[in-house]
């Protein structure tokens, strides 16, 4: 925690900042919204553990992770721009940068390209850190340039190899979860130290495996996702999409992922259809990001743990 501030200089400057945050949006016409925090289905994701609710009925419900399918509910029904700043929950994270409640600064721009949302989510960012510099490369590039292969070209056994060789013991399961799971963790441990150190690194065309909510598309001889993170010091602050809108491949990506839950003795998640009829019905074309909120109040405040930047962590609320 910086020095000269206290707890609570440092909540008055939270306070702060969600009102410029407000204002960012206001400028730009992007309206605030409000979902849901809790539902009866579910965001499936093969990683992501939500946390679940009984409610009076007997009916199973879970807290949010994100509120994209409600916000994308509404971008089908013709509302426009907007934006929700939201508390998000997932299941297990806990750790300096990680409370199982935590805050989510989350919009989306109707007709934005690729391009354009990346450069307003860096413009929203240099809000908390002032007029940074930044750069954008791609998933490809920076394999190349940090860890020194074509991950393209690589299989499980090779990155497998490329850890054990450098003495980093690969998590339980990994190999199971697949070559995404080794290159993630290859990304984690040599890649993202070096990720905006002085700068805004922008982060961008995961492969199209790791495609998410994203749409895909063939460059050159790799099939990439129109997926972006921005990193700054290190530090992983969002995760944006040029979205999806087909709601078949939506689907089948919901149902992958739940065969991959059942592999890793994981429970699966119950699919929301509303979200998949409002596919169906129509999302216009549109880009969305979900930036981390409380990681950028740590950064600006230079401390390593997300308890001094939030009134009450998991093991004090």
């Amino acid at each position: 925690m910086s020095l000269a501030l206290t707890k609570i200089d440092i909540l008055k400057d939270r306070s702060a900042m969600l009102n410029k945050a407000r204002g960012f949006f206001k400028v730009r016409e992007v309206m605030e919204v409000d979902c849901a925090l809790i539902s009866s289905s579910a965001s499936v994701d093969l990683h992501i553990d939500l946390i679940p609710s009984l409610d009076a009925q007997g009916q199973w419900r879970y807290l949010h992770s994100s509120p994209e399918y409600g916000m994308k509910r509404l971008l089908a029904e013709g509302i426009g721009d907007i934006y929700q700043l939201s508390h998000v929950f997932r299941q297990g994270e806990f750790g300096h940068k990680h409370n199982p409640e935590f805050m989510m600064a989350e919009w989306y721009r109707v007709g934005f390209t690729f391009q354009q949302m990346i450069e307003e989510t860096l413009d929203f960012i240099r809000l908390f850190f002032g007029p940074l510099p930044s750069r954008t490369l791609s998933y490809r590039e920076v394999f190349q340039h940090y860890a020194g292969f074509d991950y393209v070209h690589a299989t499980r056994e090779s990155l497998l190899a490329y850890l054990e060789e450098r003495h980093v013991a690969p998590y339980e399961g990994i190999l199971e979860e697949g070559k995404d799971a080794l290159l993630n963790q290859i990304l984690g441990t040599f890649i993202e130290p070096h990720l905006g150190k002085d700068e805004l690194c922008a982060l961008a065309y995961y492969p199209s495996t790791q495609a998410a909510l994203s749409k895909t598309f063939q460059k050159g001889d790799e099939c990439v996702a129109e997926r972006f993170e921005i990193y700054y010091k290190g530090v992983e602050l969002c995760n944006g999409y040029h979205e999806l809108t087909d709601h078949r491949e939506q689907l089948r990506r919901f149902e992958e992922a739940n065969e991959g839950r059942l592999q890793l003795k994981k429970e699966p998640l119950p699919i929301d259809y509303n979200f998949l009829e409002a596919l169906e019905k129509g999302l216009p074309d549109c880009c969305g990001v979900a930036v981390g909120f409380d990681r950028l109040m740590m950064l600006r405040h230079q401390t390593p743990c997300i308890s001094d930047v939030i009134p009450f962590d998991w093991e004090t609320a």
